[in-house]
């Protein structure tokens, strides 16, 4: 198997000696993917990733770059291109002049950074853009000068600190797609920070799931959203319907908790738990079939109270006695009057159930 182009050791990282930002960090990074640091605010991805940008260093452990320690050499030396929220261009520059910048500071010769701007230019599909100043253009043009300055100088890899945040929302989804073209077309390898679920979805080939400094779950998107390994995940990627309880029962992978209304509800069990233990059960609005209960292993009553049609599905909000409301996503088709009687239900395999936190 082939050694990973990045690999944190026992990374911790503190600036007043006793909160840790980044705690015993260890993770492999492999050549080509494209692995995206996800979490909320605070959690230590940006950390993790200015340490590995060389500006921050790590108060513990080390990082290894192809093998060989980085902990002390200066960013520059690094081989690492960066993209930051801010674009960082230079206006008393030209575009050519801004790509060409990390190539002029390597005293690469004046032809070759010409031949190798205008190849970066096109990669970006902004040929013609090469005498314009940073003003002149678009927020979303500015960023894929950004990109192609990171990647002009060929770098070992690329890193990309929530790049797409000043953008508006259809700007920022096109431009998850041209990252993402990028990087399948040169096979470099990109770390990008976003605390955008739906961002790290659509351009991963896996995620690192960070809070208060640790990794809590690491794993391709699909895997991720599927099967959560914590209620922290669960909550974090993706909407869930969030239903608390005592585990009644326990068969092999499968839980049945009870709820305080005295409803039993079966899902298989994220963490290791104990008949008795308090539980919280999550269930993807997606995976909840309104109808029929044949080949369900739940099966509930309610009342359709809300529908809310968003275009290409709708979104169903269902009273359950005993129960908090459930949401349900389904084809915008045939949709029951409010005010009916619902029967609603899931396979036991769609349900993830997990021990209940207290914060």
């Amino acid at each position: 198997m082939a050694e990973p182009i990045v690999r944190f050791v026992g990374i911790g990282k503190t600036y007043d000696g006793v909160s840790r930002v980044v705690d015993d960090l260890h993770l492999d990074i492999e050549r080509g993917e494209f692995l995206t640091l996800l979490g909320p605010s605070g959690s230590g991805k940006t950390t993790t990733l200015m340490m590995l940008a060389g500006f921050e260093a790590p108060t513990a452990g080390e990082i290894l770059l192809e093998g060989n320690p980085v902990s002390r050499l200066p960013p520059h030396r690094r081989q690492i291109g960066m993209v930051f929220q801010n674009y960082a261009l230079f206006p008393h520059m030209t575009v050519a002049e801004n790509i060409g910048f990390p190539l002029s500071v390597r005293r690469v010769s004046g032809a070759e950074i010409e031949r190798r701007v205008q190849r970066a230019l096109a990669m970006v599909q902004l040929s013609d853009f090469g005498g314009r100043r940073p003003a002149q253009l678009s927020g979303g043009q500015q960023q894929r000068i950004a990109v192609a300055r990171a990647l002009v100088f060929e770098p070992k890899l690329v890193l990309m600190d929530e790049p797409l945040g000043a953008l508006d929302k259809q700007l920022r989804e096109q431009m998850q797609l041209e990252i993402r073209r990028l990087h399948r077309e040169l096979c470099v390898t990109m770390v990008y920070v976003t605390h955008d679920q739906s961002e790290a979805l659509t351009m991963s080939d896996r995620i690192a799931v960070f809070r208060h400094g640790r990794i809590q779950q690491i794993g391709t998107p699909d895997a991720i959203y599927r099967r959560p390994a914590n209620a922290f995940v669960a909550r974090f990627i993706g909407e869930n319907n969030r239903l608390t309880g005592i585990v009644a029962l326990r068969d092999g992978d499968v839980c049945v908790v009870r709820s305080s209304g005295g409803i039993e509800l079966a899902g298989v069990c994220g963490e290791p738990l104990a008949a008795g233990a308090r539980a919280l059960l999550s269930i993807r609005p997606e995976q909840i079939t309104v109808g029929g209960a044949d080949g369900l292993d739940c099966a509930l009553a309610g009342t359709l109270a809300e529908t809310i049609f968003l275009g290409d599905h709708v979104r169903l909000r269902v009273a359950v006695p005993g129960l908090a409301d459930i949401v349900v996503k389904g084809p915008a088709v045939a949709v029951p009057p409010e005010g009916s009687a619902v029967r609603l239900g899931w396979k036991a395999a769609d349900c993830r159930v997990f021990a209940l936190e207290e914060d």
